[in-house]
């Protein structure tokens, strides 16, 4: 059974659900991962009322679509970060508040609890076909983001000690397990998208992240390549140690350059797209990620879950990029053999 082809809403929560729900299906779109912003999940309201799961689903599936996650990485991103005034622009005025960075921590934690009774409500409700993809993987999914107390110490000066780092997994620890006890009381699973800025940015912080939380069977990970290339870390070799905790996959390109360049990895405080990057997101096939290896690898893990466009390119026109996007994860995916391809030599 191939996967889903699906479209992450994050990036169009510009438009209305139903509209964006009409132009994924015209791109090539079997389903869309729900961002929890815009109009595309509301929380509060799926938890209040009874009605709402049901009417979303009749939305999606009067355009033919599906929906096999949903995500709150702006929340997740206050849980445990260094809250400034950049939060107040992603967070809604009811987490805000005041501002006082450990409400808003407070709160968004609360958010995220509130999040997984959403999930489970939300996918309780879902047609036969999605809760068959979900059987399939043995996941419900919630993806987004941890944020991290310590991500302003990465550049080690002034000098940062060992001491200060596990202090920082140990807040982080304190921080999302009781989060993490919600999501598994509902049996629904939170999958970090390993990310530059939060708690798991490489393959060795991640490995600290799983020990931070002593392994808990309900917390995985997002893989996103294109976090992961540019920095030069070997992407396939986070699929080898950690695949069986991947719960959802965004298919996202990059590019990098061979050959040193005006603005550095870092970014140069400048724009995405500007002139003289390290780095750029691309439309998938575009950038320099291995897809193929990626699905082969995919394979091996056993994912059965969706394939979701995350679509970033600054350079590119949305619509025709995710039209394409679509198309191309459609050629890209295939199921592993249940043969052994030279079986037929021995009769």
């Amino acid at each position: 059974m191939s996967r889903p082809v699906c479209l992450f809403t994050g990036q169009w929560a510009d438009l209305p659900l139903e509209t964006l729900a009409a132009k994924a299906k015209s791109f090539g779109y079997d389903g869309l991962e729900l961002a929890c912003w815009g109009d595309h999940f509301d929380v509060g309201a799926c938890n209040a009322d009874p009605g709402y799961a049901k009417k979303h689903w009749e939305l999606l599936q009067d355009h033919g679509l599906g929906s096999y996650a949903i995500s709150t990485h702006l929340v997740g991103q206050a849980v445990c970060d260094r809250i400034d005034e950049r939060h107040k622009s992603i967070l809604s005025e009811e987490i805000w508040g005041d501002g006082d960075p450990e409400g808003v921590r407070t709160r968004a934690a609360e958010e995220m609890k509130a999040t997984a009774r959403a999930a489970r409500a939300f996918f309780d409700a879902a047609p036969d076909a999605v809760k068959e993809r979900l059987r399939l993987t043995g996941r419900t999914v919630v993806n987004g983001f941890t944020g991290s107390p310590i991500w302003h110490l990465l550049y080690a000066f002034p000098p940062v000690t060992q001491e200060q780092v596990a202090a920082g997994y140990a807040e982080f620890a304190e921080r999302w397990q009781p989060i993490l006890a919600e999501f598994e009381s509902l049996d629904v699973s939170f999958a970090l998208e390993v990310h530059p800025t939060e708690i798991a940015f490489d393959v060795a912080t991640t490995r600290r992240t799983l020990a931070a939380v002593h392994d808990c069977a309900h917390f995985g990970f997002n893989f996103d390549p294109s976090h992961l290339g540019y920095q030069g870390v070997d992407y396939l070799a986070f699929l080898r140690e950690f695949g069986p905790r991947v719960f959802n996959v965004h298919v996202k390109d990059v590019w990098w350059s061979d050959v040193p360049t005006g603005i550095g990895v870092f970014g140069g405080h400048a724009d995405f797209g500007a002139d003289e990057r390290f780095w750029d997101f691309r439309s998938p096939g575009r950038g320099r990620v291995d897809f193929e290896g990626i699905v082969r690898l995919l394979n091996h893990a056993g994912y059965d879950g969706p394939l979701t466009v995350e679509w970033e390119d600054p350079m590119m026109d949305r619509e025709a990029g995710a039209t394409e996007a679509a198309a191309f994860v459609r050629r890209l995916d295939f199921a592993r053999s249940n043969v052994a391809f030279d079986a037929a030599f021995a009769e």
